[in-house]
């Protein structure tokens, strides 16, 4: 396979210790890698000491975020392809409906008790805690660019090359 652009640029294996000068050799592969490792573990942590997972809050997020109420299948079906395994989801929700912060209507859809809204507002606040944390010391416009980049890089591999817009 060909270069796609003009860059010449060789590939070093990764090294955690490269210096600013030799990040352009980098894999992104590794150093994305890295991050979500690190970021999910830091948020997965302070879950964790209010006894709460992130997949719980994908749950509540979910119950609460839509036009109307959604089905059980509804929500694993949505959220399958974020959990660690086939079956979390709907082991997510049976938690949840036994926390008493989800109840179901007598349609079958799931809805969030003020308990689970407490709790989704808690967590919430603590995911913008999480955040603040994770982008120190790096602006909005820093941010932005980074995501720019590895939309492009996925839209690279996976698409027509265009932004936003794998195939």
């Amino acid at each position: 396979m060909g270069l796609l652009t003009g860059s010449a640029t060789d590939q070093a294996p990764a090294n955690p210790a490269a210096t600013d000068d030799m990040l352009a050799t980098q894999p992104v592969g590794y150093w994305c890698g890295l991050t979500q490792t690190a970021v999910t573990r830091h948020l997965r942590d302070a879950m964790a000491r209010i006894d709460v997972t992130q997949s719980q809050y994908w749950v509540l997020n979910r119950v609460n975020g839509g036009p109307a109420a959604p089905s059980r299948e509804e929500v694993v079906a949505q959220l399958t392809h974020l959990a660690d395994g086939p079956h979390e989801i709907a082991r997510v929700v049976d938690q949840l409906l036994h926390r008493a912060w989800l109840r179901i209507d007598d349609g079958q859809r799931l809805h969030l008790t003020d308990a689970g809204e407490a709790a989704r507002a808690r967590l919430r606040e603590l995911a913008t805690e999480v955040r603040a944390v994770v982008h120190q010391g790096i602006s909005d416009e820093e941010y932005v660019a980074a995501l720019k980049v590895l939309r492009r890089m996925v839209a690279n591999v996976e698409g027509d090359g265009a932004p936003g817009n794998p195939s």
